[in-house]
């Protein structure tokens, strides 16, 4: 995998996938040695962050390089430098490019004139390393993930649509309720679908949170109003309305079902205080995960294999 982008998870085959897995784990329970002594990753962050950015300096700190970080302020990517000229630019500099940004298109351009790594760190299409976090805690919580039953209730959006993705090429059963208007793109569900018949998983999409909660073995959920998404608030909120996960919705899983979110969470939104703050909930192992995850893909994508 040495030198791949991960623009989406779609890059990655259900053996790569679980080879990543498999080596956060270890990575988790074993330690960190400094595989990228001397690697620098440079940060080009246009919103906000505190997960992403923590996790991606601290992984890159424990596996002994750098990272450097760098806001659309600085570096005015595609306005006031094009993005060809800032991925040559960086090319002489640094080992690997960590972006999070607006346009998923953007990204495709960075990575197509840059000969370095390139990592999606969030874009308004997908987040592949969250989704990456994500798996990680249901391995770690399930034992495993083939059969698993994902319930997301909410928005069709960029962490549903990665999980969506990784979920089904791992032989999970997601499932995804949605108000008519917010539903994954056709796109996303029909390559899902595609995997899940090669995996023996399942892809199934719905309007009735309670329809998708039945027997599951996760329930997710997201904010209704995502960041670029400010104008249309007050529309989502009445359209989300049914949609918050509540001790009601949590008693149609399975009764050792587990709680996740990605974080930030606007509680009494999509996510009640009992819920989000009770025994079944795994918030902070899933945001952790996104350490020892995002560890992983950087060691398989700049580390030599001999090094793992």
């Amino acid at each position: 995998m040495k030198g791949r982008d991960l623009l989406s998870i779609t890059d990655l085959s259900p053996d790569e996938l679980e080879y990543i897995i498999n080596l956060a784990l270890s990575m988790k329970r074993d330690g960190t040695r400094p595989v990228l002594e001397g690697k620098t990753i440079a940060m080009l962050f246009e919103k906000p962050s505190l997960r992403t950015r923590v996790s991606f300096e601290v992984g890159m700190r424990q596996l002994g390089g750098t990272a450097i970080y760098l806001s659309q302020a600085e570096v005015g990517l595609g306005q006031r430098e094009s993005i060809e000229d800032v991925a040559h630019v960086l090319d002489r500099y640094v080992s690997a490019l960590v972006v999070r940004t607006y346009s998923q298109q953007g990204l495709v351009d960075l990575a197509s004139a840059a000969s370095i790594p390139v990592v999606n760190a969030l874009s308004d299409d997908e987040h592949p390393c969250q989704a990456l976090a994500d798996l990680l805690t249901v391995r770690e919580k399930m034992g495993h993930l083939d059969g698993v039953r994902i319930a997301f209730i909410g928005d069709g959006n960029n962490v549903s649509a990665s999980l969506a993705l990784a979920a089904a090429r791992c032989g999970a059963q997601f499932v995804i309720a949605a108000p008519p208007g917010y539903e994954l793109t056709e796109e996303v569900v029909a390559d899902a679908k595609t995997w899940a018949r090669k995996t023996g998983g399942s892809v199934e999409t719905m309007v009735s949170p309670e329809d998708a909660c039945k027997d599951a073995d996760v329930i997710y959920t997201d904010v209704w109003t995502s960041m670029g998404q400010e104008a249309s608030r007050r529309a989502r909120e009445e359209a989300f309305q049914g949609y918050s996960v509540d001790r009601e919705l949590m008693r149609f899983a399975k009764a050792d079902a587990i709680f996740m979110h990605d974080l930030p969470a606007h509680r009494g939104e999509e996510v009640q205080e009992d819920v989000i703050d009770g025994p079944q909930s795994v918030i902070f192992d899933q945001a952790e995960n996104r350490l020892h995850a995002q560890k992983a893909l950087l060691a398989a994508i700049m580390a030599d294999e001999a090094a793992l």
